[in-house]
């Protein structure tokens, strides 16, 4: 049964803080049930649920299987996927403004944009974890604190990189105490022991692999156990599962974007399953039951909009080689058709170092991409060259706005988050719906 811990909170410094910042008070700091010794069930509907959502994600993992650009089409979704995640906790900037970082970045210039530094670190750290984590393969807490690290590196909070807190935090309220706070997750002494038990939950195989990702999900933001970060790092999590249990391999379901997009059900989802009596209560089991539900219904849309965009990028390059014309398979031309899915902004350096072409290879082909309207020049800094992919960039904001609409369409229902603005449809040599 969970427990509710009373506490005293006393302020250490409180000079220039307001009265109401400046005093003590009681608190409860909450600590969950371990995941280890609950018998989880579902009712009829969420296991409909979950088989539908479970349906979705092997089939949209069998088609990128089957892509010759399902490696371009992974990185895409990955970083849809971060991008949504790091919105959730207020990081948001432009498709064209993070893909431009991202060159600066692997350029190896120095970074300017800290908001885009911070997504990056994101998507860095989600890779890293999804790459080392084959099918079966053990999540360890290691891992977790590995993926932790690379997301906070050159922050300002980058002495707690990879490290579990050792005091107190909590949700809302004020920024100095817990007085008001609309949740204290457990004692810092409590983090260690329910870390154990959540890893020990990840890698057991008696639940439906969906089932089990939204309660690890659950269970890791309940216990809260860094100072920051826990949103992203929770939410990669949820990828960790699917990938060792199997049920992705090739491909990211973009489920965060999904999410955000029902940011209140989600919060509200992962309050409910915060029950306050034993595990088998009536109330315990409603909330399990509809986060359970929520979360997934979040993932079938997730998928069936990441089907809608692999579309929309198998029609997009359908355009692009109707304007080459007839090009070798193996040229340095078809290879970054290939490649600028997931790479949509490129430079000479970086575009051989993705299709494994010498510069004067891409030097080459570049022009004619560029005169195919397939590619624009443009700037990074102020005197390096890049060449971007307007196309591409718009169907990615494109899916962006999508996702962000609760019936998958702008025009009709409008975005419950800020989305990034459509371009000019004159500026488009083709223009997916979304």
């Amino acid at each position: 049964m969970p427990e509710l811990i009373k506490l005293r909170w006393t302020p250490i410094a409180t000079e220039g803080l307001p009265r109401r910042d400046r005093q003590g008070c009681e608190y409860e700091a909450y600590v969950p049930d371990r995941l280890m010794d609950r018998t989880i069930r579902l009712d009829g509907a969420s296991a409909a649920d979950v088989a539908d959502a479970e349906r979705a994600v092997s089939r949209l993992e069998a088609r990128a299987h089957s892509l010759a650009d399902s490696e371009a089409i992974a990185r895409l979704l990955l970083r849809a996927e971060v991008v949504a995640s790091s919105k959730i906790e207020g990081l948001a900037i432009g498709g064209r403004r993070l893909l431009k970082a991202q060159l600066v970045r692997v350029l190896g210039h120095r970074a300017t944009d800290v908001t885009a530094q911070e997504i990056l670190n994101n998507i860095e750290a989600m890779a890293a974890a999804l790459e080392d984590q084959e099918p079966g393969r053990a999540i360890t807490l290691e891992r977790l604190l590995d993926t932790h690290a690379r997301l906070l590196q050159a922050t300002r909070l980058e002495d707690h990189a990879g490290r579990l807190r050792e005091e107190q935090n909590w949700i809302g309220g004020s920024s100095y105490n817990p007085c008001s706070a609309e949740f204290v997750p457990p004692p810092h002494g409590r983090v260690p022991a329910l870390m154990t038990d959540l890893c020990e939950f990840c890698n057991q195989d008696g639940l439906p692999p969906l089932v089990q990702a939204a309660l690890a999900h659950a269970q890791f933001e309940t216990i809260h156990p860094f100072i920051d970060g826990n949103g992203r790092v929770g939410r990669a999590l949820v990828q960790l599962v699917l990938r060792r249990r199997g049920l992705t391999v090739n491909v990211t379901p973009p489920i965060s974007l999904a999410l955000a997009t029902f940011s209140r059900d989600y919060v509200r989802g992962l309050t409910a399953t915060r029950h306050h009596e034993p595990a088998g209560s009536p109330s315990a089991q409603e909330g399990l039951d509809g986060w359970i539900a929520l979360f997934a219904t979040a993932t079938s849309r997730a998928v069936a909009d990441a089907e809608a965009y692999e579309q929309t990028v198998a029609e997009i390059k359908s355009h692009w080689r109707g304007r080459l014309g007839r090009i070798r398979r193996d040229s340095a031309a078809a290879l970054l058709l290939d490649a600028l899915p997931g790479a949509p902004i490129m430079s000479v350096p970086s575009a051989a170092t993705l299709i494994g072409r010498s510069e004067q290879a891409v030097n080459a082909a570049l022009p004619r991409l560029v005169k195919a309207q397939i590619l624009n020049q443009t700037t990074l800094g102020r005197r390096n060259r890049a060449f971007e992919a307007p196309e591409m960039i718009d169907a990615f904001t494109d899916l962006e706005r999508r996702l962000a609409s609760p019936e998958g369409d702008t025009q009709h229902s409008p975005p419950t988050r800020a989305v990034p603005q459509r371009r000019p449809k004159r500026s488009r040599a083709h223009s997916p719906a979304g």
